[in-house]
């Protein structure tokens, strides 16, 4: 039985994040957040906490409240939605903290913005708050900083954000609570023959192809970006479900077989620190496209060397993230760069004793150091 795997999963994972959807937490009927729902979501909450379990929340609603609190209708402008983003923050943080403290439980609010995760430095100090915070028995209740976070309110949810943080906290499990069952062969809404895939061990393309643009008026992001946040996540040694919360005790329906879900199993291959977090990040700002010489150096082990560069795309500085493409324009990895998207323009196809007579100065001989780049699954 699944659930019986689902249940020694949680039994057994003492670092767990709480994703909640829009569409769990905002009542449709009156676009306000639906008390009841929270309360028995945070009971259970206490029961995890009452084994010794470190839990994390990852929360969505900012947008969805405080559009109802300005009376703005759907398909808000980008300043609206941020807007919107400000006024509800407010009411959401205090719902989860009065709700929360009710059964005893100290919660904290943390805003990230996509840079908090990317930038190497504002990664740690972030994950040192949240670790703290955990060792002091309080629960993060997280969100995305939607003021400031114009490309996550443009392109996603907060589902990668979740995954980002249980990359950064080392968390041994992430559920994405949503609107649907999980992941399934084919759109449930459209086939009623599909069936769900109750356990995925390595996300390949065809998993990928087989999440469809599920959206509801209240969430933003649909099956497509939970597969994204599954692939970050797992890959730093996390395990992932995606259920449906759409229920009463949604965690207890998991754990006594009555609700259902997809377990993405962790990927038991070990990284460094540095490289979970090149792995997971998002913000990728350019390219630069190798031969076969170099896809088979770079695949056994060696770093990239300019003489290996075919061409560069993007606009980049040092120590920006890029993407690695083959001569079959296939990516097979990411990494930081040594030099900005000019310099690599300058130098490719070159030796590298002949950097310093092209730039005039005596830099790194490989353009991605192996121990800066991680290979695509």
């Amino acid at each position: 039985m699944q659930n019986n795997q689902l249940k020694q999963l949680i039994d057994t994972s003492s670092r767990i994040i709480l994703k909640v959807g829009s569409s769990l937490l905002i009542n449709e009927n009156n676009n306000d957040i639906n008390y009841h729902w929270l309360k028995n979501f945070s009971k259970e909450i206490q029961s995890l906490t009452d084994k010794k379990k470190q839990i994390m929340i990852v929360s969505s609603g900012s947008v969805a409240l405080g559009r109802k609190q300005l009376n703005l209708v759907k398909n808000l402008s980008l300043d609206e939605k941020q807007a919107a983003a400000a006024v509800g923050q407010i009411h959401l943080s205090h719902a989860w903290k009065e709700v929360l403290k009710s059964f005893n439980l100290e919660s904290a609010q943390i805003l990230l913005a996509p840079d908090d995760t990317e930038t190497r430095r504002k990664h740690l100090n972030a994950r040192a708050t949240l670790l703290k915070l955990l060792q002091l028995n309080v629960i993060p209740v997280i969100n995305e900083n939607d003021t400031v976070s114009t490309d996550e309110i443009k392109f996603g949810d907060n589902d990668r954000l979740a995954a980002r943080v249980a990359q950064m906290c080392e968390v041994d499990l992430l559920i994405l609570f949503s609107d649907v069952n999980g992941l399934f062969s084919e759109d449930p809404n459209k086939n009623k023959n599909s069936e769900l895939i109750k356990e995925v061990t390595n996300i390949t393309h065809d998993i990928e192809m087989m999440a469809g643009p599920s959206k509801t008026s209240f969430s933003n992001g649909g099956m497509v970006t939970k597969i994204q946040a599954s692939k970050i996540a797992t890959n730093a040694g996390c395990n992932v479900i995606i259920t449906n919360g759409k229920c009463d005790n949604p965690i207890s329906q998991l754990i006594n077989n009555v609700q259902y879900g997809t377990l993405f199993k962790a990927n038991k291959k070990s990284q460094n620190a540095r490289k979970m977090w090149i792995s997971s990040a998002l913000q990728v700002k350019g390219k630069i496209f190798i031969d076969e010489g170099a896809e088979k150096a770079v695949k056994s082990g060696k770093s990239i060397l300019p003489a290996g560069i075919l061409k560069t795309e993007g606009s980049y500085n040092k120590g920006d993230l890029i993407y690695i493409v083959n001569s079959e324009n296939k990516i097979i990895g990411k990494g930081l760069s040594h030099y900005n998207n000019n310099e690599v323009n300058l130098i490719k196809k070159m030796r590298s004793d002949k950097i310093e007579k092209v730039l005039g100065y005596r830099g790194k001989d490989e353009i991605i150091h192996i121990d800066d780049f991680v290979l695509e699954n």
